[in-house]
């Protein structure tokens, strides 16, 4: 297959969509540091203000199943461009809240419209690309969900150094009125949707309920009672249990559980579902460390983590020229040792680390994750055929965003029960949780390599022009 140069054309159309995914990620994110500006505002604890943070993922989680079937049934365009409407909307009426409770709810608003972003910018961004082509261009709008878990907290302490808290959600508005009169200039419409499948109900009743309950439960681990969540662990593992028992037998499923049977989907979502956890469970630990082990300030513990944002550049840009030249499995498990040897320092919290050895580690990680994430999405996208790309995008998306809110839930469990174990030494509770991390490489490195040897080539059948 003749790869065909990358046009100015498709380089607006993948500038544009990447702002809705800037957006949708960064403000997974931009909260985190200014839980206790929050809490003196609203008179609340931090571990009610830290819902925040949580109704929004919990949000993105729920929403993401359903962005296929969108996408499928009203166009591509179309769904996107109502969802970057929607959460300008939530954004302003965040800053305008009166209220915590109000607050929350509107960031409800914000992760569904959220959560509909980047699944569908990417099979949008898919279709135009082409085969020969989505490797390249996704390499490099793949860097912006690795650089949110860096820019959400040094975007947070620089607004909160200079404006009020409501500028957190004010700063989207530019942003989206900007991508919107873009999208509608740049992003090909193609033909509109209306696929004549159904609306999968019970499979949304179960999916996204489910996935919302599980990741609750973790999350109260740490919150509350460990009698509520373990209940809801089980209810949420009950539920997706139930809904892949639906969806082998349904025609038109929600998510279809087969294409993670076909190869090599299967060992692709292993690896984004790990690459989520390792990414963002690390952004949760390494900047409270900082800030309540080391005594840093917000603004220099943004900074700190700065160097891994300049790795995912760096790894991009070489993904960027490789992607098409060597195998997929090559780069991830490259992708994999790197994000291992950076990681391997901080199970070392306990010993002391000069932060030149914080800044080489995130430096490393920052580029074995940029070699792991394009790949692994390239092979998917140049295999999927083009009726199915929403539906696999949303998959994607769905187990990277899992990946990250489970993986954090379960490190801050792990966290916590260190800290009661370790009493006053708080750096060697967090040592011991950068374990867990480095485990996650180990799980990856068996998953990676069942990763094709060889570039994966496009379906054979004639590619489709109608709107993703």
């Amino acid at each position: 297959m003749t790869a065909r140069p990358i046009d100015a054309a498709l380089w607006r159309t993948a500038a544009v969509l990447v702002l809705g995914t800037f957006m949708a990620t960064l403000d997974s994110t931009i909260v985190s540091v200014g839980v206790d500006t929050l809490a003196e505002e609203f008179g609340a604890p931090v571990t009610g203000v830290q819902w925040v943070t949580t109704a929004y993922l919990l949000a993105v989680v729920t929403a993401v199943p359903a962005s296929g079937w969108l996408a499928d049934r009203f166009g591509g365009r179309r769904v996107w461009l109502t969802a970057v409407a929607v959460f300008l909307l939530a954004s302003l009426l965040c800053a305008l809240a009166p209220t915590l409770p109000a607050l929350i709810a509107f960031r409800v608003l914000q992760g569904l419209a959220g959560g509909l972003l980047p699944p569908t910018g990417q099979a949008l961004l898919a279709r135009a690309a082409g085969p020969d082509r989505i490797g390249r261009v996704i390499s490099v709008v793949g860097l912006v969900p690795l650089l949110s878990p860096v820019l959400g907290p040094l975007a947070s302490g620089t607004i909160l150094a200079v404006a009020d808290w409501p500028w957190l959600f004010y700063v989207n508005l530019p942003v989206g009125v900007v991508a919107v009169i873009l999208a509608r200039r740049w992003v090909p419409a193609g033909e509109p949707g209306g696929r004549g499948d159904r609306f999968d109900f019970r499979g949304a009743l179960l999916l996204s309920p489910g996935l919302a309950v599980l990741v609750f439960g973790l999350t109260w681990f740490e919150q509350g009672s460990p009698v509520v969540a373990g209940l809801a662990v089980a209810a949420g593992v009950v539920m997706l249990a139930a809904f892949v028992r639906h969806g082998l037998r349904a025609e038109a499923p929600l998510l279809d559980p087969r294409l993670f049977t076909q190869p090599p989907f299967g060992v692709a979502a292993l690896a984004l579902v790990l690459l989520g956890a390792s990414v963002f469970g690390t952004m949760f630990l390494l900047p409270l460390y900082l800030q309540r082990g080391a005594g840093l300030s917000t603004w220099d513990t943004g900074l700190l983590l700065v160097p891994q944002g300049i790795g995912a550049a760096a790894g991009s840009v070489l993904v960027n020229r490789l992607v098409d030249r060597i195998s997929p499995r090559t780069l991830v498990l490259s992708g994999i040792g790197l994000v291992a040897l950076g990681t391997a320092p901080f199970t070392q919290l306990g010993a002391g680390l000069p932060d030149w050895v914080i800044v080489v580690s995130l430096l490393l990680r920052g580029f074995g994750a940029a070699l792991i994430g394009a790949p692994v999405m390239t092979i998917v996208y140049r295999r999927v055929e083009p009726a199915r790309l929403p539906r696999a995008a949303g998959a994607l998306n769905l187990l990277n965003t899992l990946g990250g809110s489970i993986g954090t839930a379960v490190l801050a469990v792990v966290l916590q029960a260190r800290l009661a174990a370790r009493g006053p030494d708080v750096a060697a509770a967090f040592a011991d949780a950068f374990w867990c991390v480095l485990g996650l490489a180990v799980v990856a490195v068996a998953g990676a390599t069942r990763l094709p040897r060889a570039g994966v080539a496009a379906p054979d059948k004639k590619r489709g022009h109608a709107d993703a």
